[in-house]
């Protein structure tokens, strides 16, 4: 196996969309997941590295070659997309055998490689069957069986699940993480769904109009986010913000709170965020209580998403019990688990 190492990528394009200045490196049997919302740039990324789009400037290393512009690579490289591009006329067998088939491998040597592919993918099914004859799950193991039977060194994935329904994506999600630990294959999977990336990830690589905000661990990403940006896209419900002014004290506060935090020299003004999950309804030394008015609940199957104001903010909060729309509810944070943030920058404040 070889790494993968991007090096200062731009691609511009007419609409002033593209990528710009992106560097990333991807070790040998990683499975790397590129999250950010449509439009930020990360199948961009993805199909510079398959070679299907050429950079207007940068470096695109496999295995210590420049390859950036040189379509050879491609064959260290399989890509499988959002919707599997499968042949209809062709048979399962077919399918997975067509790469083997433009190469000119020998007839014993395809079947081989064939069943073999097949059965790393978890493909079961009878393979003179069409892809018609199959379920979304079966048409998706199917192109992974494809992308697998050139040996490829690295595996791109692009919202390879998103036409799924949820309860197969959730079962797909651990097929595809167990196979990559298994094989030891190098992953890059684009998605926009974070519960997706946040699953598959060993490492997360969080992008946003064309540039990248965050690089690290799932939870790392998650429990310290470098910017507003990646603490409001990654989490679900997302983060509440409020802008916290620097009292006498030094203290921050917020809609008459105080939030008991100690405001960092030279800010007038901070971006505090609290994830609603560290909201609670049970008091605790040294939390902070906060006093809001509940408008909403939703139900999510293990948790009731409680939809409130704080003075004139909006507030989120993950509770596990039900509380009624209209009632007068205290909170309870810890101070060392709020998050904070320039408000002109939006970048994190403190430790990184």
């Amino acid at each position: 196996m070889a790494d993968l190492v991007v090096r200062n990528l731009t691609r511009r394009f007419p609409s002033g969309g593209g990528i710009f200045d992106v560097s990333l490196s991807v070790q040998s049997g990683e499975f790397v997941v590129l999250l950010g919302p449509s439009g930020c740039g990360k199948t961009t990324l993805l199909r510079m590295i398959a070679g299907l789009e050429f950079p207007d400037s940068g470096e695109i290393q496999i295995g210590g070659t420049n390859q950036a512009g040189n379509t050879t690579h491609r064959e260290a490289i399989a890509m499988v997309f959002q919707n599997f591009a499968l042949y209809p006329h062709m048979t399962v067998f077919q399918n997975i055998a067509f790469p083997l088939k433009l190469r000119h491998v020998a007839r014993e040597e395809t079947e081989r490689r064939v069943k073999e592919s097949a059965a790393k993918a978890g493909l079961t099914v009878d393979l003179t069957r069409y892809p018609r004859e199959l379920s979304g799950g079966e048409r998706q193991r199917v192109a992974l069986a494809r992308a697998l039977v050139r040996e490829p060194e690295i595996i791109l994935m692009d919202e390879a699940l998103a036409s799924l329904d949820a309860q197969l994506r959730a079962s797909l999600r651990i097929e595809l993480k167990d196979f990559q630990r298994r094989t030891g294959r190098t992953f890059v999977y684009v998605t926009h769904d974070q519960v997706e990336a946040l699953a598959l990830a060993d490492r997360l690589v969080v992008m946003r109009k064309g540039r990248v905000e965050q690089v690290g661990g799932p939870q790392e990403v998650f429990d310290r986010p470098q910017s507003e940006f990646v603490a409001a896209f990654v989490g679900n419900p997302p983060m509440n913000f409020f802008v916290a002014e620097r009292a006498a004290s030094a203290s921050l506060i917020a809609d008459g709170v105080d939030f008991k935090i100690k405001a960092p020299e030279g800010y007038a003004q901070i971006k505090v965020g609290i994830r609603p999950n560290d909201l609670a309804p049970e008091v605790g030394d040294g939390r902070v209580a906060i006093e809001v008015v509940v408008e909403s609940v939703e139900f999510s199957g293990a948790t009731y998403i409680v939809y409130a104001k704080l003075g004139s903010n909006p507030i989120r909060a993950e509770l596990s019990r039900r509380v009624e729309a209209g009632a007068r509810l205290t909170l309870y944070f810890e101070p060392a688990r709020a998050h904070l943030f320039d408000p002109s920058t939006g970048r994190r404040i403190g430790p990184a």
